[in-house]
């Protein structure tokens, strides 16, 4: 819903949801929500148009090839305890995390692989 949205671009998230002072537990249930509104969730640094590393770059071109484009971003250099927090939360241990119906798909190696192999294409026909 549109608070998802608001949510990737808002600049008062921290200190607006307290996220900051919810512990881990707070992070990891915004998180879990996160996921589960949106069909489709990129944890990265920087945004699609000017991400500030190669990997996550390369994560949102793969996107732009498969022509999926509507999909909700967290920058999160922004958002130092999502940047911590989703580590936890998927198990791995590098951003960018790429989240299709709350399940973590991979970082760039895996979701690059899997364009290649036509595997992501699967996976992304299914929220279309």
């Amino acid at each position: 819903g549109p608070a998802a949205r608001s949510f990737c671009s808002h600049p008062d998230f921290s200190p607006q949801s307290k996220v900051q002072d919810a512990g881990d537990d707070g992070v990891q249930e915004k998180l879990a929500k996160l996921v589960q509104d949106n069909k489709v969730v990129l944890f990265m640094k920087g945004t699609p148009d000017m991400p500030q590393c190669g990997f996550s770059r390369a994560v949102a071109q793969v996107l732009v090839a498969e022509e999926f484009q509507d999909y909700a971003y967290v920058d999160v250099l922004k958002y130092p305890e999502v940047r911590e927090g989703v580590k936890k939360f998927s198990d791995w241990p590098t951003v960018p995390q790429l989240y299709v119906s709350a399940e973590f798909v991979g970082g760039c190696d895996i979701v690059t692989q899997m364009h290649k192999d036509g595997e992501l294409k699967d996976v992304l026909d299914k929220v279309r």
